[in-house]
């Protein structure tokens, strides 16, 4: 689960991360005046007006401006609100009092999935894509391993900071930059995230540091561990696709995309690898949705109605390999839970494997029914998927 920023703010503020003053959300323009106002007139000689949406690349798309007036600060919100950031339209803004900036770093933990561990980022070269920096000057980025063996207790002060160091920040802030990682790096374990990341990481003119930025992934499959995950949860927020969270209630394992074909599988690794096959086919899909280990009628229905509710699908990949539930269990369930359903006008691609396939596949094809097209292998499944949906578009 992503978090805007003025979120990851708060969660670093209560694990003892500095953090700007906080500031108001708003999601009309009044409300972002009436912040304004606020902020101003307690002294501050700007604002900040920010989109809070769950992608990057918000000041380049004009999702940050500065505003040193009331009426400027209107202006900004009225420009911000509504627009649209990599697909992404801003609904709601964070108005944040001005920080004095004398330099900018990056700094960064994240899980490293390829090590099995967490992976530390800083670099003196803050404020911009940090992949970039890494490409033009590697040099420039300082990147350390931390094994789980060596994070028992947290991340030490002593290997905090030598990573600073490492990374050429200045003297001045050495110190701090070092607690602040500790900081960062125990919010990282305590919240159960998987990125927890600062960019940029600001130096004050009386040498502080201070998280200007906030980008942070929560780990959903600890949710169990944190009971206020719900709070985080904000109306208005993109990026919490309505489809998404009708799954998310209905237990489904489900994340929209951005193609036309549907897929719909058993197993989080072989949908994964459906959705490799399809892309291989020229397709891009529309979902990942795992159904898990049942395929009874009710939750094929189920699964079929959140695919099919989506207007972007134009034909349905039903990827199923039979283990412990046999074919002849999966292809009855596909078929009750199109009684279910009634008609649309999709085409299902039913691809079927493993215990007593022959036997599931037999049945499809006796139904007969208009609207599935059984495949023997996932290539041909996929290659049908695709020119599907080419031909309903």
């Amino acid at each position: 689960m992503d978090l805007v920023e003025f979120q990851g703010k708060q969660l670093f503020a209560r694990n003892g991360v500095p953090v700007p003053p906080p500031g108001d959300i708003a999601r009309t323009v009044e409300e972002a005046v009436t912040s304004a106002e606020r902020i101003l007139g307690g002294g501050t000689s700007a604002v900040v007006v920010k989109a809070q949406v769950k992608v990057g690349g918000r000041g380049k798309a004009g999702g940050v401006r500065l505003a040193r007036s009331v009426e400027e600060a209107r202006e900004a919100a009225e420009a911000i609100l509504g627009l649209d950031i990599k697909g992404h339209e801003v609904r709601v803004l964070y108005m944040e009092p001005a920080s004095d900036i004398v330099e900018e770093y990056y700094l960064s933990v994240m899980h490293d999935r390829v090590n099995k561990g967490d992976l530390i980022i800083c670099s003196r070269q803050g404020g911009v894509d940090i992949e970039e920096v890494n490409r033009t000057d590697p040099d420039a980025v300082v990147k350390r391993q931390v094994v789980p063996s060596e994070r028992v207790d947290g991340l030490s002060r002593t290997v905090a900071l030598e990573i600073v160091t490492q990374a050429d920040l200045p003297v001045e802030v050495r110190e701090s930059a070092a607690d602040l990682l500790v900081a960062l790096f125990g919010a990282y374990l305590a919240e159960d995230a998987t990125l927890a990341e600062i960019n940029p990481l600001i130096r004050t003119p009386d040498d502080r540091v201070v998280a200007l930025d906030a980008k942070v992934s929560l780990d959903e499959n600890a949710a169990f561990r944190h009971g206020e995950l719900a709070e985080w949860r904000i109306d208005g927020i993109d990026g919490d696709d309505p489809l998404e969270t009708r799954a998310r209630e209905q237990g489904m394992q489900y994340v929209k995309l951005d193609g036309d074909v549907g897929v719909l599988g058993n197993g989080a690794g072989l949908v994964m690898a459906t959705l490799d096959v399809v892309a291989q086919n020229g397709g891009r899909a529309a979902n990942f949705l795992d159904v898990g280990g049942g395929a009874s009628a009710e939750s094929m229905a189920a699964s079929l109605k959140l695919v099919l509710s989506d207007p972007a699908v134009k034909s349905v990949f039903i990827n199923i390999f039979g283990g412990i539930t046999r074919g002849e269990d999966v292809a009855r369930g596909v078929l009750g839970a199109l009684e279910q359903l009634g008609e649309f006008p999709q085409q299902l691609i039913v691809r079927l494997d493993g215990t007593n396939a022959e036997e599931g596949r037999r049945i499809l094809e006796e139904a007969a029914h208009p609207s599935i097209i059984p495949a023997p292998t996932m290539q041909e499944a996929a290659a049908l998927a695709v020119a599907s949906a080419r031909s309903a578009a």
